[in-house]
């Protein structure tokens, strides 16, 4: 019985596999196909790229301007939200029950808040928080209108995943601290953000990523960016280049951090 258990598992894994590739295969031929194609009868470069997205090329200036949105609304994001991310997360597990600063209203009150504002949509998040935007950086709209909204969106989840990695720290290595005398700054240091890196950064990688995702919703309330850009040209004006192009360079992108994070956290795991 637990063999033919066992041979269904293995023939559905074996389906799935052959699925999976049949998919990649169809589309690795259909962009080869498009790259053919746009090859023939160019004898430049950039009679190539007028082949391959025209449209592309002749919005390349509002291309470059919304990468350029996009990134800034990224790192600024990602700065904001690593700073108070590590500071909540931090309080979450030194408040916790069993921390070295037990405080069961100051851990319950900062729950509450993070799931709270973990519970709301983005897109709804933004639209309450414009008059804030507004009075704090004079505009709602814009990547310096982005900002605040993505930040708020941002570090309930970050502090989240501070949280569960410092809490991964063995607790012997803080007992054994708390033995010799550290003080709760100097264990906070010198053992939870030093043990716990990896899993900091491993939290850094999936918040940046999905940063990057959040920025793309951005740019449907006026912030600008590859999503703006993605939606007036390749969506209302039907430019499918544009949406595929938009597509493969946030792919990129988010390729790129997953990889560093990867090898970072390679690096600093003991």
């Amino acid at each position: 019985m637990q063999n033919n258990k066992g041979q269904k598992r293995s023939i559905g894994s074996l389906l799935s596999l052959i699925f999976v590739l049949a998919v990649i295969a169809a589309i690795a031929i259909y962009f080869l196909v498009v790259l053919i194609r746009a090859a023939s009868g160019a004898g430049t470069v950039s009679e190539y790229l007028n082949n391959l997205m025209p449209n592309v090329v002749r919005t390349r200036r509002e291309f470059w301007k919304s990468l350029k949105q996009t990134l800034q609304m990224v790192g600024y994001s990602s700065l904001f939200s690593a700073s108070f991310g590590i500071f909540f997360g931090v309080i979450l597990v030194v408040t916790q029950k069993g921390g070295i600063l037990e405080s069961r209203p100051i851990f319950q009150l900062l729950d509450k808040l993070i799931n709270f504002f973990r519970s709301i949509p983005f897109i709804i998040l933004v639209a309450l928080l414009i008059p804030t935007t507004r009075k704090l950086v004079g505009t709602s709209i814009g990547v310096k209108g982005a900002i605040f909204p993505l930040v708020v969106a941002t570090v309930p989840f970050f502090s989240r995943q501070i949280h569960a990695a410092l809490c991964e720290v063995d607790g012997g290595m803080v007992e054994a601290a708390r033995a010799m005398g550290l003080s709760p700054a100097s264990i906070i240091l010198r053992v939870y953000l030093r043990e716990g890196l990896p899993g900091m950064i491993r939290g850094a990688t999936i918040t940046i990523v999905n940063i990057i995702a959040l920025t793309a919703m951005a740019g449907t309330v006026g912030s600008g960016g590859l999503g703006d850009y993605a939606i007036r040209y390749g969506y209302q004006r039907v430019m499918t280049d544009v949406t595929v192009v938009t597509i493969i360079v946030v792919l990129l992108m988010v390729t790129i951090i997953q990889t560093l994070g990867t090898f970072l956290e390679r690096v600093t795991t003991h």
